[in-house]
């Protein structure tokens, strides 16, 4: 069996081994749960997914690798920032162009405080509207040539919402099979068919909708301006013609474009030289480029005219806090006015990529521009290396398995305006210099297994 089919290098025997005996035991927990005697508190253990966590877990402590995720931060996490009193070169951040602590983002923050306060207590429905919500929103539509847009207090659950309010079942969803977890769970709690295509491939998108479009009501086509596991771009105007040729919608999802992509960091349309209103819905989040929280939709009048009432996320929910909106428009006020911030984002990937590239790392796809992949292929792989180069002052975080298959395991670079090219250099040869130290190692496979069967035994 090829190394590429195994979990955290165990054969899929030896997985299917340990994952027979949980499941076993899950299920004679399920049955217990059932009886009347059961106890009325919540074990997670019965939950789905928890024994395949504690998997992941018990290896990585045999392995001597620390968690990586949910580190401390003592400050500002920008290009650097300090961890358990450490400064670090930071690669974890889409503060792509360098504006998280910018003094023109906090005092607009300041400034709506003491205008708005913290909060505007309600749904903008309910507790009516402020004008920093109107500013917004209006700079985010003249961004895409749209008419309209609005501002949500959650990207995650702008995707979730939208896709649920515009589609419902009989319509039919064609969505990059790479798509965000916020993209996929929208489409299956919408209750429309969803068919995934192969990565990047429009034709693939075409024979799915040849295949299903007859079949169903409405149809929408969702991808992603640039995609932020592998930082590689689809091919817009190929998509416009795919939604027209199929009377679809077409939905675009720019969280990780804005900022990033083209000239002036105007995203995908700008990238590719297409007339953003050829595009049916844009979608983007606040929280990257725009140093803030929260999503947004950008669209033609009446679209947005009807989301403002349908779409749960903002009908039941909160308007967004005065503090996030202020620093949002600050920051894309900021972007229109100096794109320079756009290139030096551009270059600093292109460097940095570059020197891992010609050192022979696997960077996928990534077109340079501000995501740089090192694909490892193992999880193993990937927790050891991230541990190796926070130890050698730079934090940068693995994506395991299951969020990946096991093959695809890898770290994920933010290049940010804010690195410096002495720094840059630095860390590339740090991480070329592990990465031999890694792929060098070897891992007693069956010391970890008998490890796993002791402490998680039948």
């Amino acid at each position: 069996m090829e190394r590429r089919d195994r979990l955290f290098g165990l054969s899929p025997e030896a997985r299917a081994r340990l994952v027979e005996r949980l499941s076993s035991r899950s299920r004679q927990d399920n049955v217990e749960t059932q009886r009347p005697a059961a106890p009325d508190r919540l074990d997670p253990a019965q939950l789905a997914g928890y024994r395949e966590i504690r998997l992941i877990e018990t290896a990585a402590e045999h392995l001597g690798i620390a968690d990586p995720y949910f580190r401390v931060h003592s400050g500002i996490a920008g290009a650097e920032t300090v961890i358990d009193e450490t400064r670090v070169s930071n690669f974890s951040s889409y503060d792509y162009l360098a504006l998280n602590g910018d003094a023109r983002v906090t005092e607009a923050a300041k400034s709506a405080i003491d205008r708005y306060g913290t909060t505007v207590s309600a749904s903008r429905m309910v507790s009516g509207e402020r004008a920093i919500h109107r500013e917004l929103e209006a700079a985010l539509a003249r961004i895409y040539r749209a008419e309209d847009a609005m501002a949500l207090v959650g990207g995650h659950a702008t995707n979730v919402s939208l896709i649920g309010a515009l589609l419902g079942p009989g319509d039919l969803i064609v969505h990059d099979a790479l798509a965000h977890n916020s993209i996929v769970e929208g489409a299956r709690l919408s209750g429309a068919r969803r068919v995934p295509f192969r990565h990047l491939d429009p034709g693939a998108a075409d024979q799915a909708l040849g295949e299903a479009r007859r079949d169903h009501g409405r149809a929408l086509i969702i991808i992603e301006g640039h995609y932020s596991m592998d930082g590689d771009v689809p091919d817009l105007a190929a998509f416009v013609a795919l939604a027209r040729r199929h009377r679809a919608w077409l939905m675009v999802d720019e969280a990780h474009a804005l900022g990033v992509l083209g000239a002036r960091g105007f995203g995908l349309a700008e990238h590719a030289g297409v007339d953003p209103r050829e595009v049916d819905i844009w979608m983007g989040t606040l929280s990257k480029s725009l140093v803030s929280c929260g999503g947004y939709i950008a669209g033609s009048a009446a679209l947005i005219t009807y989301l403002k009432r349908k779409v749960p996320g903002f009908v039941f929910s909160v308007g967004m806090a005065p503090t996030a909106a202020a620093a949002a428009l600050a920051a894309l006020r900021i972007l229109d006015a100096e794109p320079e911030r756009v290139g030096q984002v551009n270059r600093n990937t292109a460097l940095f990529a570059g020197l891992l590239r010609d050192a022979g790392l696997d960077i996928g796809g990534s077109v340079g521009a501000a995501i740089v992949p090192l694909v490892t292929g193992s999880s193993i792989r990937a927790g050891l290396l991230s541990q190796a180069l926070f130890a050698r002052g730079i934090n940068v975080q693995p994506i395991l398995y299951p969020a990946v298959p096991e093959r695809a395991a890898r770290l994920r670079f933010f290049v940010t305006a804010g690195h410096g090219e002495a720094q840059l250099r630095e860390a590339a040869r740090i991480v070329i210099e592990e990465s031999r130290v890694v792929a060098e190692a070897a891992v007693d496979l069956a010391a970890l297994t008998r490890d796993l069967d002791r402490q998680m035994p039948d």
